[in-house]
């Protein structure tokens, strides 16, 4: 396949991921959409390492999985912790929790 094809791919689930961040209130489809868009960051990575024949892009897209994986962590513990105390994930009651 041309390599052209995964970079609309990935700008295509980006701009989901993006739209998704922009448009939803629910704090849980607002981080799928974080992880989507730097899922798509990652086959852009990929995608210039192979079309430029260096390993360099895979290792960034590598360090990207890792501090996702981190994030992943830190991000469900907060919702977690929002949804247990206001009983709602909603984006807009963050802000209650400094109470």
């Amino acid at each position: 396949m041309n390599p052209e094809n995964y970079l609309y791919l990935s700008a295509l689930l980006f701009t989901i991921g993006a739209s998704g961040v922009l448009l939803r209130r629910n704090a849980i489809v607002v981080f799928m959409s974080i992880e989507l868009m730097l899922n798509a960051a990652n086959l852009a990575f990929v995608t210039f390492a192979r079309m430029h024949g260096n390993l360099h892009g895979q290792v960034f897209a590598f360090f990207t999985m890792v501090v996702a994986a981190a994030e992943v962590v830190v991000g469900l513990a907060i919702i977690v912790t929002i949804f247990r105390s206001r009983r709602s994930a909603s984006v807009d009651n963050a802000n209650l929790l400094k109470y």
